[in-house]
């Protein structure tokens, strides 16, 4: 049934938009994650859509969703070190994604987090921006940014400082430029009235019920943290978590610049396995029979809790941010999908796993509330909105 409702979804999509001359700008192409996913779906249902982006690195094995589109990338591409050190290259992202030539087009859609928001089109134009969250290096995450860059020399935190105050004000100005605003989440849109004064609609990325499942096999005693290893998404927490209670085991996927050095807190510790980078079909098994999923990071949204429970496995998270919206928390919900804790802290997330495993979830209850965000509801709230912004290029339902 799932299927049947997805494909009508994107087909009216596809059919109402058939007739736009498309472009998506996207801040980069390095790895799948959350932000990627969404723009599959997008490509989805524009299939003749052209794509920009400031840099294209993305494995051959992850890029089915880019075939058939047309790819530019800017000039940070051709940059030195470009591809192990594109974030490096964050002060000239606002210039280069200026230079995009975009005169041909109805319809721009960016798929933002950085500085894809800030591509500059024409009148008769109409700008849509998904927005993932307003640039977090220069708004709510810049002193945690600063703290994670452990500078050596005292002049660099300076000159860095200086430099997200001018990002900060380039990206309240470029925010004025879009049409329309697209959050993500509550959690977002409430960001973007507060950094740019801008209201927003609100559309959940969605997740591919048809590419996970309740499994049939039985679940194990273990829990998985998967993520991008990056430091706010506080992978460190969990293992550390876990180090202090060796009974339970921990199984981390994921890659990123965080990797060597949970290798090395993780030590020679027996319940504690970190896997590095896992392809899709190993993801969606090693979720799917475990006993909880853990999500340690005040997210934007976060996609993974939702794919988790689609296995129907439950989630304990971080009491903040998007989880508030995916995860079903309350102590007498008897549709519940998990549970909170309320603090970064390790006595935090130990309570948690302790009231975790003092109740019992059903993977019924999971799955089903991972369908209220599914590829249908995304391309039919897309459809509808779409339809309001674009009435006069008869954009019809």
């Amino acid at each position: 049934m799932q299927k049947h409702d997805s494909a009508d979804a994107l087909l009216a999509l596809k059919d109402a938009g058939k007739h736009l001359r498309v472009a998506i700008i996207h801040d980069w192409l390095v790895v799948m994650g959350g932000a990627e996913k969404v723009l599959g779906a997008l490509l989805a249902a524009f299939p003749q859509a052209e794509l920009f982006t400031m840099v294209d690195f993305m494995p051959d094995d992850q890029r089915a969703m880019l075939a058939g589109h047309h790819i530019h990338t800017s000039m940070l591409q051709k940059l030195p070190f470009a591809k192990s050190h594109y974030r490096h290259y964050l002060p000239l992202m606002p210039y280069a994604v200026e230079q995009f030539d975009l005169r041909g087009f109805d319809l721009v859609i960016s798929s933002s987090h950085a500085v894809a928001k800030g591509v500059m089109t024409q009148p008769g134009q109409l700008h849509v921006c998904y927005c993932h969250t307003p640039m977090r290096y220069a708004w709510d995450m810049k002193e945690t940014y600063l703290e994670d860059a452990k500078f050596r020399l005292p002049f660099m935190e300076g000159m860095v400082r200086r430099t997200l105050h001018r990002m900060r004000q380039w990206d309240y100005v470029s925010a004025g430029q879009v049409d329309h605003f697209i959050a993500n989440s509550y959690n977002v849109s409430k960001r973007i009235k507060k950094y740019y004064r801008r209201q927003a609609s609100i559309i959940h990325p969605s997740v591919d019920l048809e590419a996970f499942d309740v499994s049939s096999e039985e679940r194990q005693e273990y829990y998985v943290a998967a993520s991008r290893l990056v430091p706010y998404k506080r992978i460190d927490l969990v293992v550390e978590a876990f180090l202090e209670t060796p009974w339970r085991t921990l199984v981390v996927a994921g890659d990123g610049p965080e990797y060597k050095r949970l290798l090395a807190l993780a030590g020679n510790a027996s319940n504690i396995e970190i896997r590095g980078y896992l392809p899709g079909s190993e993801l969606k098994r090693l979720l799917a029979r475990a006993k909880g999923y853990i999500f340690a990071a005040d997210e934007d949204f976060g996609i993974l809790p939702l794919e988790a429970q689609a296995c129907g496995t439950p989630v304990i998270a971080y009491g903040n941010g998007g989880a508030l919206e995916t995860v079903r928390g309350g102590e007498s919900d008897p549709e519940a999908t998990g549970c909170f804790f309320d603090e970064q802290t390790v006595a935090s997330l130990l309570s948690a796993i302790e009231h975790f495993e003092s109740r019992s979830f059903s993977a019924v209850a999971c799955r089903n509330n991972a369908a209220g965000f599914s590829q249908d509801v995304f391309w039919d709230r897309l459809h509808r909105q779409l339809a309001a912004c674009l009435p006069t290029l008869e954009f019809k339902e």
